[in-house]
């Protein structure tokens, strides 16, 4: 597993989103290096992490032993764990299994998911065209925002396996657990991140005492778009800890 760690102070576990990695938190590095230790590692089919071929290794329980273990590795027992797209419901898959590991969360142009069996099953579908799509057309296909623009990829299998083994939708234990989240949480979109404006929302009903931020001018990769307005979402929200 790739990952780097930077800065002292409270720590901050951040995930990238599908087809991003580390680099996209370059930003917040510099925002608040100085201030907080922040921690950045690259998923399983992603960046310089090692990306088996064998399909079996990739999955959302896969990925939330990863986030565990890196912080076990690091000897950090309670972390604010943020992330984006995907790995802003991996933040909230990880606070499903281990709340005690975390002291607020942050969630970036994500949903939480779906209830139902048809709309995970829609999901799926899209999940599987994205890894058909990337086995066949190579890195070029990856496409993305402004958050994959800035990220370095190795493998399009490994991607492509990404998709079908952690992109891919299996149960409800996420949008189900949010009424029950105690801790601090931040919500942060862009007011044109289309696919997930309503998720975001949704959350900020159902999560207790959410700060919900829309930042005007910024796609799906808001903190890239617009990172000073993204970085004073985030450096209020982490005084306030």
């Amino acid at each position: 597993m790739y990952y780097e760690d930077s800065g002292e102070g409270l720590p901050i576990l951040l995930t990238h989103g599908f087809g991003a990695s580390t680099a996209m938190w370059q930003g917040q590095v510099d925002a608040f290096g100085d201030r907080y230790r922040l921690i950045r590692w690259d998923m399983r089919g992603h960046g310089e992490t090692e990306c088996p071929d064998d399909l079996t290794h990739y999955s959302q329980a896969h990925c939330v032993e990863d986030m565990r273990c890196l912080l076990d590795h690091l000897k950090i027992e309670q972390a604010v764990i943020g992330g984006h797209s995907l790995g802003g419901f991996m933040s909230l898959a990880f606070h499903v299994s281990h709340p005690e590991r975390c002291k607020a969360l942050i969630l970036q142009g994500c949903g939480p998911g779906y209830r139902s069996v048809e709309s995970r099953e829609t999901w799926n579908k899209r999940a599987e065209n994205r890894a058909r799509t990337l086995v066949e057309g190579g890195l070029s296909a990856l496409g993305g925002g402004a958050e994959v623009g800035v990220s370095i990829q190795r493998s399009a299998r490994g991607l492509a396996q990404a998709a079908r083994g952690i992109l891919s939708q299996v149960d409800a234990r996420v949008i189900d657990s949010l009424p029950s989240i105690a801790v601090p949480v931040l919500i942060v979109i862009g007011d044109g991140d289309s696919h997930f404006l309503t998720g975001s929302a949704y959350m900020a009903d159902r999560i207790p005492n959410a700060v919900n931020i829309v930042v005007p001018g910024a796609g799906h990769g808001v903190n890239v778009d617009q990172p000073e307005a993204t970085n004073e979402a985030f450096g209020q929200f982490l005084s306030g800890l």
